[in-house]
């Protein structure tokens, strides 16, 4: 079993009439099996609430002419959330875009990956959320929609993560799962299907699924050169950012110039011009695009980031479809430096940095020595990566140059992976936050930490009165080496908060959500009012009860009430300050006479006390409260 789950909440210590002062923190404890049957939130003013639930609701469909067609299930293998807000005045919060990354075929919904679009808005007499009915121009009515791939821009091969403009909220989703043949990963489909995934989502032998259409793909694209009007395998077509609109639910175009690749997410920048990519291959490379025109993205010049180059980039081909689709090998060549398997990246408005996550990975073997990976350049982050980890072969001589090559080689096992951080100012990437703390030996669940970060994957930002968080979350990439407890042998992924005022460590993370036994949590995303995170439960164990053996999008709600405006007025220290008995069930003493007011689990005040030594605590029910003195001390009590 875990230990508590940490959560920011406002308590405050006023007088009668007076206005809110201060604030403190507090752990309501909760308890968390490792085998997780439902997602979990702490004991605390935040609640959940399910929206949207794949392999259950409905999402409207066209057909191969773009006309409606009826309905058909939701895809499952929740990722991405995009929210677009509605600045139209209609008072709803804007459109959500839920990427599916599970792969399959279906003359309605479409073969290959997925994403459906819904619009929310909030009810003011109780704060949850409300799908928003919608007729849309091309005349599909209804609550969910399936986004128009196939009358667009072809298939995609999946949908992982994407990129929600800072500018304007544009969305682009991500093609992950780099493949090289019509047939890849599956031997038993036969060459005339492109297959992805290893459990395939309907039970008839792995036959059918993916993407059936096999033919050449031609280009039709408005983007600045050679694109319009070539013709290209149908693989080729996939691995690209694809933007999509969500009111209308139909994608829009595949970015080839902004090169193929394995694609999790991106970033793009409030100048409407400058965009961000990270790529999940090991090694990826870390890219960016910047467009000629605010806000066109069909011309503009590429580049990969390379930490020696002048400027920290080097600038790629990207006015031939010929040149995009070896993207990622021509950066190699050019000395582009190498990640292992970057994820999800967000801009920080605090700071103006941009801040991206890199899952990790036991082990690379050979990948980031061989073929054109062999000029590649290996990131100066992963220095301090292994001096923290102290693996067998780390000397005190070694140079930092030494353990790079360490590194190239795959002695380094990159279990745990980071946060890194890109400032625009000085075009340096740097390791902001590493996961761990790192175990030889799985320590057992009573010994587990109570907090520990692994495998980042999920990033965003959320803005509540003035404090800033990041949003980190994990889908771990094995259990070994305490990334589980000991004998555990499911994963257990939790959902973080850090506040951008705290030092970057696991210590000072705040664990708010804890998903269903086997699945990732994923694709958080902030509502503008600073009162919700959308967040999905993807691919869970299916047996579990009802949703929660289904990939879902659910909404955390009430964090107005958890974190305030005030969070930055200091709590005094409470060493001069002390209680006892502790738990109590009727007096309890106080070591000075003073204003004292008591607060319970929610940060509701329930008396106030008058200089005094004593305070009566016999008529409380049996729980937490807090005891806050006129100075600003604050003592935890247990009433049993």
């Amino acid at each position: 079993m875990k230990n508590s789950l940490l959560i920011l909440v406002a308590m405050l210590l006023i007088s009668p009439m007076a206005k809110v002062t201060a604030q403190i923190k507090f752990d309501p404890t909760i308890s968390v099996e490792w085998a997780a049957q439902s997602v979990t939130l702490p004991k605390s003013p935040l609640t959940m609430q399910v929206l949207f639930v794949g392999g259950h609701h409905l999402v409207q469909t066209l057909d191969q002419n773009g006309m409606p067609n009826g309905t058909a299930v939701a895809k499952q293998w929740h990722d991405f959330i995009g929210l677009t807000k509605d600045n139209s005045g209609s008072g709803d919060i804007g459109w959500l875009s839920v990427n599916h990354e599970m792969v399959w075929n279906d003359d309605k919904i479409g073969d290959g990956g997925g994403m459906t679009t819904f619009k929310i808005r909030r009810d003011p007499t109780n704060d949850t959320l409300i799908i928003v009915p919608q007729t849309l121009p091309d005349g599909r009515t209804g609550l969910f929609f399936n986004v128009d791939f196939a009358n667009t821009v072809g298939e995609t091969g999946m949908n992982c993560g994407g990129i929600i403009s800072e500018a304007d909220g544009r969305i682009w989703t991500a093609e992950e799962w780099f493949r090289v043949a019509n047939d890849a990963d599956n031997a038993s489909v036969g060459s005339n299907t492109i297959y992805w995934g290893a459990n395939p989502p309907i039970s008839n032998g792995g036959r059918g699924q993916g993407v059936r259409d096999t033919a050449d793909w031609t280009i039709e694209s408005t983007i600045n050169g050679n694109y319009n009007g070539r013709t290209i395998k149908k693989f080729e077509n996939f691995n690209w950012f694809v933007e999509i609109d969500p009111r209308t639910a139909k994608a829009v175009r595949k970015q080839y110039n902004w090169g193929r690749g394995g694609w999790e997410g991106g970033v793009i920048m409030p100048d409407n011009r400058t965009m961000y990519g990270f790529e999940d291959m090991s090694p990826g490379v870390f890219t960016k695009f910047v467009a000629d025109v605010a806000g066109d993205f069909t011309k503009g010049t590429l580049y990969a980031y390379k930490k020696d180059a002048p400027g920290g980039w080097i600038v790629l081909p990207n006015n031939n479809i010929d040149s995009t689709l070896q993207m990622r090998n021509i950066a190699m060549r050019n000395g582009a430096s190498m990640f292992n398997r970057l994820e999800w990246g967000a801009y920080c408005k605090k700071d103006g940095k941009v801040y991206f996550t890199e899952t990790g990975r036991d082990s690379w073997g050979s990948s980031f020595n061989s073929g054109v990976a062999r000029t590649g350049t290996i990131p100066d982050h992963f220095v301090g990566a292994v001096k923290l980890q102290n693996p067998s072969w780390l000397t005190p001589t070694m140079t930092d140059a030494q353990i790079l090559d360490s590194v190239r080689v795959g002695r380094f096992n990159d279990y745990y992976g980071r946060v890194l951080c890109y400032d625009p100012a000085t075009n340096k990437v740097t390791s902001f936050l590493e996961g761990g703390p790192y175990y030889s030996t799985s320590p057992s669940a009573a010994n587990y930490p109570n907090n520990h970060l692994t495998s980042p994957d999920g990033l965003s930002f959320m803005t509540v009165g003035n404090k800033t968080y990041m949003i980190i979350q994990e889908d771990l990439i094995g259990r070994s080496f305490g990334r589980v407890a000991e004998g555990v042998t499911n994963n257990t992924c939790e959902m973080y908060l850090l506040d951008m005022d705290d030092a970057p460590t696991v210590e000072n993370l705040k664990r708010i959500s804890v998903v269903p036994d086997g699945a990732e949590v994923t694709g958080a995303v902030a509502t503008p009012d600073g009162k919700s995170i959308i967040v999905n439960s993807q691919h869970p164990k299916a047996d579990l009860p009802f949703p929660w053996g289904n990939s879902l999008t659910y909404a955390i709600t009430g964090f107005d009430k958890a974190v305030t405006s005030i969070f930055n007025e200091p709590t005094l220290p409470s060493q001069g300050f002390e209680v006892w008995p502790n738990p109590v069930n009727r007096e309890l003493k106080m070591n000075k006479t003073t204003d004292v007011a008591v607060y319970d689990a929610s940060g509701n005040r329930i008396k106030v006390i008058r200089n005094s030594n004593v305070i009566n605590m016999s008529g409380l029910s049996a729980g937490t409260y807090f005891i806050r003195t006129a100075e600003g001390e604050t003592q935890k009590v247990i009433v049993e």
